[in-house]
This record gives structure tokens, sequence and C-alpha cells, in this order.
């Protein structure tokens, strides 16, 4: 099907405020219950997501002091030092059970293999902590010339997505493939092949830009957090288009506090954005329905896979943001989710790999199999 451009203004939906997840394994079998979901319908041209008062009275409410709180409160107990720190014991028995529910995708991979059969795959994947490593400044978040080329390969086996919170112009400067489908912003930018993809649909891209309206505010309130967060060392403010990222990887960790507070000084202005946490980032986002799980959803419909059962999605990721389309997969009751992590944290993730080499590994292998078996 042809998809073209589409802006819708406004905003709606789901305004959370600051989302927390904890990140050690506590999941119960409800998180394991799968009920189909519908794909997401995308306004028609001119239309627009409402948002009510009361829901912006909440978002207000929900970016408030005490959830910053919770948030920085979360952020350290979850970072690797602190894991660290408890009793080896207690942490070995907690990663063995762990792996119990969500074991290495390398080590299942025949079983993936096998749930596929006679259905098409297409792989999304994101980009820093999966097919680059994550590293002090975002800038210098470069993938290695042997992940580029296992990506490539990969390309041109299966249709094949970068869904990521940075700006889709940034990811291309890091990927530079033109034959993959870029989805940047959360998946609030989302754009087609530009060329070599036997798997596009049609003579034109597909680009979507749910939250176009956003962007003057986007921009007004990047600039007021650069000028905010200034005076703290380490800080940096990432414009990503339709989403404005704040750092904290580089900032002492005494300091991640004062940091949220200018952050929330900033956003509390501007009730029709939220924010959300990611690994030692906070995001301010709009208030739009949208994320990388209904990225994930429009995708498969543009390749002509709505409401299709011979269709295998295999989504890779390692962040917060990557639950949403984890949970899509679930709810749904195709594909895998494949959660990226050498620490246990509660997922939506069927299977886990520890680092990026494990994920070319595992792309390769992917690869290899597709080639014997055309």
């Amino acid at each position: 099907m042809g998809i073209t451009k589409q802006n819708v203004a406004g905003g709606g939906g789901n305004s959370s405020g600051v989302e927390v997840m904890p990140d050690m394994y506590s999941a119960s079998l409800s998180m394991y219950a799968a009920s189909l979901q519908k794909p997401p319908v995308a306004p028609a041209a001119g239309g627009f997501f409402k948002i009510s008062r009361r829901k912006l009275l909440k978002n207000l409410e929900v970016n408030s002091a005490e959830r910053i709180s919770s948030w920085v409160d979360s952020m350290k107990a979850s970072s690797p030092t602190h894991v660290k720190a408890a009793p080896r014991s207690l942490t070995e028995d907690h990663s063995s059970s762990w792996m119990l529910h969500h074991p290495s995708a390398l080590d299942m991979f025949e079983q993936i293999i096998d749930a596929s059969q006679g259905k098409q795959i297409v792989m999304f994947l994101d980009y820093d902590g999966t097919l680059s490593p994550i590293v002090d400044d975002p800038d210098q978040a470069f993938m290695s010339k042997k992940m580029r080329a296992t990506v490539k390969k990969l390309a041109r086996c299966f249709p094949t997505a970068i869904v990521s919170g940075r700006c889709r112009d940034k990811v291309y400067s890091f990927v530079r493939l033109g034959e993959l489908y870029y989805a940047g912003s959360h998946g609030m930018d989302i754009k087609g092949p530009a060329k070599g993809s036997k798997y596009k649909k049609g003579d034109q891209s597909v680009l979507f830009q749910p939250a176009s309206e956003f962007l003057p505010m986007i921009d007004e309130v990047y600039k007021k957090l650069v000028e905010k967060t200034k005076s703290t060392p380490g800080a940096k403010v990432e414009n990503n288009k339709f989403c404005v990222s704040v750092h904290f990887r580089r900032v002492d960790e005494k300091e991640w506090t004062e940091l949220a507070q200018q952050v929330r000084s900033v956003i509390k202005e501007y009730p029709k954005l939220r924010l959300t946490q990611g690994r030692k980032v906070l995001e301010i986002r709009p208030t739009i329905k949208w994320d990388k799980g209904k990225a994930l959803e429009f995708l498969l419909e543009s390749l002509g896979f709505a409401n299709c059962t011979n269709v295998f999605p295999v989504y890779i990721g390692d962040d917060r943001t990557d639950e949403d389309a984890f949970k899509i997969l679930r709810d749904r009751g195709q594909g895998f989710g494949i959660i990226v992590s050498k620490f246990p944290k509660e997922t939506n993730a069927s299977y886990s790999l520890q680092e990026p080499e494990e994920v070319m590994n595992f792309l390769r292998r992917l690869v290899e199999w597709k080639r014997l078996n055309i």
C-alpha cells in the first residue's frame, strides 16, 4: 500500500508524565497474557488528536517534583554500579531465574527459526545499545564497519527498519544505508527506503510525521533546556526533531536530582508535552498516543501486513522505550522481542542478548539461514 506524508495537528492520548519501570526482574504471569490488538489508525489528512483540559491538568500533576525524585531514585538503583553491589549469590540466583524466562536468542536460534517457518520475517532494530555500544558522548555512538555490513546484508534478506529515539537524520548519518526503513523520534518521523530495497512498496517512500504541529514547541523547549542546564557539568541536550533528550551519562550522580529539577522547571510550562525515562536520559515528547510500538504496527501495515497471520516481526532493543514494541508483539501473538542487556530487568521481550556483538552474531545467523533456504 502507498503511504504518503501525513501531518497531524494537536496532541492527546496518553499523558502519563514520567514513566518509571523497575529494571530488576519482577515479571508476573499476567505480563505474558496475550490479547490481539488492532493496528493503529492514523487520522485522515487534516484530522488531529484532541487534548482535553482534564488530561492537560493531569500531565501537569504527574510531572511533579515527587515523580522526578522517584525517577532519579530508580535510575540510581538500576545503574550497573549499584547492581554489582548486591550480594554475589543473590545476583547469580536472580540472573539464573531471569534467564529461564528470557533465554539467549543465540542459544534458542533454532526454536526461533522453527516458529517463523512459512512466514515473512520483518526486522526492527533499535540503534543505541543495540547496533552501537552505549558511549558517554551520544554524538560518538558509531556502529562498527562489521555491524554496518551485517545490517546491509540483513536488509537484502528481510524488510528491515531502524527504530530510534534519535532524530531520523541523525540515525541515518550513523547507519548510512539507503535500503532501510527509518523511524526516528520514537516513531514520530518515519521514512521508507531511498534506494536498493526489493521490499519497498511502490515508487513513493513511506513518510509519516504524526506530530508536525509540535515542531515549534519542541524547538522552543530545546533552546530553553540548553540555557537552563548549561550550569550542570556534563549535561547534554539533544534536539531529536520531534522530541528532546537530556542526557545524564556524563553528569556526576550527585547532580542528577538537580539536573532533573532543571528539566522539570522548563517542562512544567508545557502541559502538551510529557517526560519519559530512558537509560540515563530524560526525554520530552508530545502527548500524542504514538511510540515505538505504534511505529512497528504502522510499518507492518505499510509493508502490506496489516491483520496478516503470515508475518513474523522480530524487534531487538535495549531501552525502556523499546518495551512499547515488545508489548505489541506479545499482545499480537506474533514474532518476538529480544532485549539487549547484561543485567536482569523487567521486560516484555521473550529472548535476550547481552551486547551489540551478540546482536551482530544473531543477525549474521539469520542472514546465513536465509541464504541456505532460498
